[in-house]
Order: structure tokens, then C-alpha cells, then sequence
């Protein structure tokens, strides 16, 4: 029935004159793509990263805090020029894509091809594998497929992909509160805070800080783990969440962290926020860190 209504209207939109607007992308473009990131996102920060790390050198009021900046910055130098990763944990490849409701692939599937493209940029790019194949058994995949890959359906004709290859020791100190509504803004602030107090030097900082507020159990650790690929130039367009983040930063800076955990003001390099709406008994506030190898990368195809 399906098959013969699409076929009576696709008689209707040739008498009509009408033309097929679906635009068509082959998925071998979106496993180049994929390539291309990963090995990208591995050997290089994002500008607006980079930018702030060279900045915390200059906050920073600890003379250890600062040598151990300077020394991250000799690494970001050398991890470029060589063409060696950043950080010896290339992490779990994670995918944020957006696709366009007028586009249709060809070629095959397109979870197969973002698989061969993480496939191929750690396989070629001699990046670590350190994906296994059953959490309990944990033999190793040996690409460090599969990627986990969020898939969103947006209006338009283009798709946008975001990959950001997550290491697991800032992954690990991650958490999730599902707080009261009576808990309101200042359960939240706690919560953010204590989730970084108890991550200290294990999250390897300067960290990011990325906090999903609202949704459900999963939506809140979703949007916190998306809120780490925000330019970190930007702040949230609510005024209220914009006041928040600033907060945080400060109260996080605050705790005496430091770079490398050794102490220091320099804790935290940003933290961004999302929100969503949620149920009226429940707030759940998800805080995923992530170390001062904030890395990510974009394509828009």
C-alpha cells in the first residue's frame, strides 16, 4: 500500500510538472568526512580551544599551574607539527548529526558509512584503538568502531556532522543527579560542583564543563554531552543560563583544582550549558567533563 501510494504520487507530481527535491548524497561521502575528523580532531584543538588554552597561561596565578599550562601548550605544538595525537586515550568516536529532511543517501547505510569512516581514521591515522566489543568480555574491535551516534532529523537539504572523540578518564568522573523540582537552581549549582569536586585531578584539568538540564534521565546526558562541542566564544542565548554558566566558572575556579590537579585558579576553561523542557516531578541535570583535550570536529556536506 505504501509502495503504491509513493508510486501515484510521484505520477501526480510528473503531471504536474513538479520536480523531485530531494537532493541526493552518496554515504562514501559521509565516511570521507568522517575520516577526515577523526584524524583531525585527534592532532589538532578546535581554534576556539586553542585560544583558551593560551589564555589560562596567562589567568593562571600558580607558578606550577602555569608551567604545567606552558608544558600542555608545548604538547598541543609538538602533537601538530608531527602529526602525533594530543593524548595517547584517542577516545570512543561520538557523532552528532543533523540531517536535512530533503536529503536522500545512496550507496548504502548510513550508520555503516560513519562506522568505515571511524573505521579508516583510526585504522589509517594510526590512532589507538580502545573500543571493545562487550562491556564485561571487553575484547578489543581493533578500529575502535562502533561510534556512538546521535542522529537528529532538521529542516533543509544539507547535513551537519560533529565528531568528537571522548577519552574516558574525564568520561569516567561524569554523572547524573535526578534532582526534586524543590532542589531548583541551587540543587543545580551543587550538583555541578560537586560533580567536579569529586572529578578533581582525576578529569585531567583545565577542563570543560558541559551540563544538561531538564529532558529526561537520557535527554539530560545527551544535551551535557553536546554542550562540550559549543565554541566556547559563545554563551547561551537564555539570559538566565548565560548567568549560570559565568557562575559556575568562577565558584568552579574557585575550588583551587588547578592544571594537572596540582592546585592553581585555572580549573575550568568553560562551562556549557543546555536546557530542555522536563516533567513537572523531575529535574535531571547531567554534568559530562571533559579534559583540556576538549576535541571535536565539523562538516557540513
Amino acid at each position: 500500500m505504501s509502495a503504491d501510494f509513493i508510486s501515484e504520487t510521484e505520477k501526480q507530481m510528473k503531471r504536474s510538472g513538479q520536480k523531485n527535491m530531494l537532493r541526493t548524497v552518496n554515504v562514501k561521502e559521509v565516511t570521507a568526512a568522517i575520516k577526515e575528523m577523526c584524524i583531525e580532531a585527534n592532532h589538532f584543538l578546535s581554534d576556539d580551544m586553542a585560544a583558551r588554552m593560551k589564555k589560562a597561561v596567562d589567568e593562571e596565578e600558580s607558578p606550577l599551574g602555569k608551567q604545567i599550562l606552558t608544558q600542555l601548550q608545548e604538547n598541543l605544538q609538538i602533537a601538530g607539527d608531527d602529526m602525533i595525537p594530543i593524548c595517547q586515550d584517542t577516545g570512543m568516536a561520538v557523532v552528532f548529526i543533523k540531517v536535512g529532511q530533503e536529503v536522500h543517501f545512496e550507496g548504502g547505510s548510513l550508520t555503516d558509512a560513519i562506522n568505515q569512516g571511524v573505521h579508516d581514521g583510526y585504522v589509517d591515522g594510526f590512532l589507538r584503538k580502545s573500543v571493545v566489543k562487550d562491556p564485561i568480555f571487553r575484547e578489543n574491535t581493533k578500529d575502535n568502531t562502533p561510534a556512538i551516534i546521535h542522529y537528529e532529523i532538521v529542516e533543509g537539504d544539507r547535513v551537519d556532522i560533529t565528531l568528537a572523540p571522548k577519552g574516558f578518564g574525564s568520561e569516567n568522573m561524569s554523572r547524573v543527579f535526578m534532582l526534586k523540582p524543590a532542589d531548583g537552581i541551587e540543587g543545580v549549582k551543587n550538583a555541578i560542583l560537586t560533580a567536579v569536586r569529586d572529578a578533581g585531578p582525576n578529569a585531567c584539568p583545565p577542563m570543560v564543563v558541559g551540563v544538561g538540564i531538564g529532558g529526561t534521565f537520557e535527554k539530560c546526558a545527551i544535551m551535557a554531552k553536546h554542550a562540550l562541542t559549543r565554541n566556547l566564544n559563545e554563551h547561551s542565548e537564555i539570559p538566565y543560563v548565560a548567568d549560570l554558566e559565568e557562575e559556575m566558572l568562577k565558584r568552579i575556579n574557585g575550588l583551587g583544582i588547578g592544571p594537572g590537579g596540582l592546585g592553581g585558579t585555572v580549573t575550568a576553561l568553560s562551562v556549557n550549558v543546555e536546557t530542555y523542557p522536563t516533567h513537572i516531578a523531575g529535574l535531571p541535570v547531567a554534568i559530562n567533563i571533559c579534559c583540556h583535550v576538549n576535541r571535536h570536529a565539523h562538516r557540513v556536506l
